[in-house]
């Protein structure tokens, strides 16, 4: 069933809950390195909530095929509340932590969910298992209030991971997802559907804004559109299907000349994906026009070049929205410059390009349920 058609999605503002999300570089392979990442956290570990006011609140997301970078932000789970900082993600639609009774390795680097602790706990005899990009895991179900800030979530149904791997290098503690119920796996109705649903949101609606140079200053917002993190128009692109957060894209392009997305193909608004991903053909005819020399598994040019490499085009509902060098090259942790596409190694029945948080960071996204699409806008 849909939700009446909003009008005018800024007059909601007062009714918004904004989340602040910090923006992480992940540090890996090196002792030096993971001691890089652990004093980050500590330095920032309360900054979650002291940069927030009444009615605002955080969220960071990535979980699949994540890279390099990423954001995660706070929720808490049960009566009284535990707090865990989770990935908010486009691309899946359950809420899931890691259980105290894990048996993983990689579950004891997180914060686990005490459920003995909490009063408001019910155990669910039903097991579930799921996979992304960057691991799998499996569990059990439960229900338990879930807050993320000001908004309230009661009896949500949610994983708790008995075993998991692939996470252990990654600082959140489990995944919230915000796409639509069919592509739940463990069957349950959403957070975001259960917050509309019980009143805790007035419109169907969820955006984000991706701080492209500090660790604070990202927000998901709820319940409508703040007109101040994006500067002209907002542009809405109808959803393919009312399943997934996919639109139509009518091409990709540099200097003029199409390179992808040849007639027409799919593209996935993913705020849990840190790159760009598309079918690997036509990645590496991209890359290789940009010019970046393979690494392992990135492509790296000269970080003196990024200003003269060319912007690529992305043609969405007949608006060109373009990504300019300097925001779709990254450095990694020894300053070297690498492009932030890759090739996605999961096969579709359609060319399918996943616009992860590399175009999101320059475009500010809003999700709205109630009308199955999409708006788009320059942020500022």
């Amino acid at each position: 069933m849909k939700w009446l058609v909003l009008l005018g999605l800024v007059a909601f503002s007062e009714c918004i809950v904004k989340i602040p999300l910090t923006r992480v570089q992940i540090m890996r392979k090196t002792r030096s390195e993971k001691k890089m990442l652990n004093n980050f956290l500590k330095e920032h570990a309360y900054s979650l909530y002291q940069t927030s006011s009444p009615g605002s609140n955080i969220t960071t997301h990535p979980m699949r095929n994540i890279k390099d970078m990423f954001y995660m932000g706070n929720i808490t789970i049960g009566t009284p509340p535990q707090e865990f900082q989770v990935a908010f993600d486009t691309a899946s639609s359950d809420l899931w932590v890691p259980s105290y009774f894990c048996i993983s390795p990689t579950c004891h680097s997180h914060v686990m969910f005490r459920h003995l602790e909490s009063s408001t706990f019910q155990l669910i005899t039903k097991t579930f298992k799921t996979e992304y990009g960057s691991g799998k895991m499996q569990g059990v179900l439960g229900r338990d209030t879930v807050r993320i800030g000001d908004l309230v979530s009661i009896d949500q149904l949610f994983g708790l991971s008995l075993e998991q791997s692939g996470f252990a290098e990654l600082p959140f503690d489990g995944v919230l997802g915000l796409s639509y119920p069919n592509m739940s796996f463990i069957g349950g109705i959403p957070i975001f559907d259960n917050l509309k649903k019980q009143g805790a949101i007035s419109e169907p609606v969820f955006a984000f804004y991706l701080s492209k140079s500090k660790p604070e200053g990202s927000v998901v917002m709820f319940g409508g559109v703040d007109k101040s993190y994006y500067q002209g128009t907002l542009n809405w692109v109808p959803l393919i299907q009312a399943r997934t957060w996919c639109v139509h894209m009518d091409c990709i392009s540099m200097e003029g000349q199409t390179v992808a997305c040849y007639g027409g193909c799919e593209a996935l608004m993913d705020t849990g994906a840190s790159l760009i991903q598309g079918p690997g053909n036509l990645v590496n005819n991209t890359l290789r026009l940009i010019g970046a020399t393979p690494r392992g598994s990135k492509h790296y040019v000269s970080c003196s070049a990024v200003n003269t490499l060319p912007s690529i085009n992305f043609t969405i509902n007949g608006i060109n929205y373009p990504l300019p060098a300097q925001a779709y090259t990254i450095k990694d942790s020894r300053g070297n410059c690498y492009i932030g596409i890759r090739e996605n190694r999961v096969s579709t029945s359609t060319e399918t390009w996943i616009l992860g948080d590399v175009f999101l960071r320059q475009y500010f996204s809003v999700y709205d349920r109630g009308n199955d699409r999409i708006g788009l806008a320059q942020a500022v």
